[in-house]
């Protein structure tokens, strides 16, 4: 595939393509939010092992001096996200609802909030597992809401060769317009982040994809690639989970991911823009993941947009600037595919959250209120784009038969985008009832 080409793809088999709803927030340019009076770090904001606080109550912090370290090499560390104290570490309730150890900061309201905690590197002449430690110490981690440390997706493992970057820009999640924006504003990043991830992995080229309804952001990633860049921009059709990783690579390169397997065992590291766009900035910098952009949308929102938004701060505080509306009932952190509700305004905002999702009485009085039967049409099996039986799968939860549903239908591949519970006629909250299978299943591994 020769440098540069605008490779125009397909996309992959089955799926849905549910209403955008992007309307409101793509042509708005990100904009900062203001700084919370008090701040809250939750020492868990990614997949693995919390971090360990290395501040003490009553101790000054700059922005951008770490706050926690990491603890092992499946975790990162965290940062302050302003200049204040530490007023607490204590437990605090997170979207989930569980309580979990934070670091609560009492914001410095007077002071600049520069960031004062950076050192510029060299990371031309970093080597591979150079950059690996130095990418894990400004705690970056997928930013599409998997929220998996960044540095571990770039130790290749052994006997594998990666021969591609797959950079996911699809964002095809309704209502969220985060990664399109980045790929508008911050495109000079994301090429520098590129280069980075390219050469820790050892990759020979690069593929950024979006979808055909973001042609703008692919003029923008088009202008600002070098002429020597072995990047190539493919514009897929919008489908959605266009986004799933599985699917991008099938889609894009023809190469299937085995079950229980990762992008590595077909070659590929797949990252998403923002993650790629924040590398290429706090990096060269030395500079740890204190901030990101997030879309906050809904008809229960007076100001829609895309907000650069401090970490650790309080969802009431970004809904009070965003103009939360009188009659919005329901708060959800991410999109309505793949986000969950959320029952407490003080939770604070994480780095996994791309979006908050407002919505009235009146969108949520046309959610159907009763479940019926499986009436085995065969839909959920059509649009299940890794092509296993959701209708099979819901039987066995329904009699609790967790464990067949893993060991005989392939239930830790689902990834739980929700298009079999979308189709659904008879309203089953199929990926509800997946989700509880899985953390069944946990348990009973757990407890063995």
């Amino acid at each position: 595939m020769p440098a540069g080409l605008l490779h125009i793809a397909k996309t992959f088999a089955r799926g849905i393509r549910p209403p955008a709803h992007k309307e409101s927030t793509r042509a708005l340019p990100i904009r900062r939010l203001p700084f919370a009076p008090e701040l809250v770090v939750p020492l868990q904001q990614h997949t693995g092992s919390p971090s360990v606080p290395c501040v003490k109550v009553g101790q000054e912090v700059v922005r951008g001096e770490p706050i926690a370290k990491a603890n092992g090499f499946m975790s990162v560390p965290m940062h302050a996200p302003v200049t204040g104290v530490v007023a607490s570490i204590e437990l605090r309730p997170t979207s989930r609802g569980e309580m979990q150890p934070a670091i609560v900061i009492h914001t410095y309201m007077g002071a600049s909030q520069e960031v004062l905690y950076s050192a510029p590197q060299d990371v031309d002449a970093m080597t591979p597992n150079e950059l690996v430690a130095a990418v894990r110490e400004t705690g970056v981690v997928g930013l599409g809401g998997a929220a998996f440390p960044t540095h571990v997706k770039l130790v290749v493992p052994e006997g594998r060769r990666i021969d591609t970057v797959l950079v996911n820009g699809c964002e095809c999640e309704p209502y969220l317009t985060t990664d399109h924006r980045v790929m508008l504003e911050c495109a000079d990043d994301i090429h520098a982040g590129i280069q980075i991830v390219q050469k820790a992995v050892g990759a020979t080229r690069a593929i950024i994809a979006t979808e055909d309804n973001k042609l703008d952001a692919v003029k923008s990633l088009n202008e600002s690639r070098k002429k020597a860049s072995t990047t190539v921009i493919s514009v897929l059709k919008p489908q959605y989970p266009q986004g799933a990783e599985k699917l991008l690579i099938k889609a894009l390169l023809d190469r299937e991911v085995p079950s229980g397997g990762s992008p590595a065992d077909v070659g590929v590291a797949v990252l998403n823009v923002a993650t790629l766009a924040q590398l290429g900035e706090i990096l060269p910098r030395r500079q740890g993941l204190i901030e990101r952009v997030i879309t906050i949308t809904g008809p229960g929102v007076e100001h829609p947009g895309n907000y650069m938004v401090a970490l650790g701060t309080p969802l009431s505080f970004a809904l009070k600037h965003a103009g939360l509306k009188p009659d919005a009932v329901q708060v959800i952190f991410g999109g309505p595919m793949t986000g969950h509700s959320v029952a407490d305004l003080d939770i604070p905002i994480t780095k996994g959250i791309t979006g908050i999702l407002v919505l009235t009485g009146a969108e949520t009085a046309k959610r159907p209120t009763k479940i019926y039967p499986c009436i085995k049409c065969g839909y959920c099996i059509d649009a299940c784009p890794i092509q296993l039986n959701p209708s099979r799968l819901g039987v066995l939860a329904q009699r609790g038969l967790y464990e067949a549903m893993e060991s005989e239908f392939y239930l830790n591949d689902c990834f739980e985008c929700g298009c079999c519970t979308y189709v659904c006629p008879s309203h089953i909250p199929l990926v509800q009832e997946f989700r509880i299978a899985k953390a069944m299943n946990r348990q009973r591994k757990t407890a063995q």
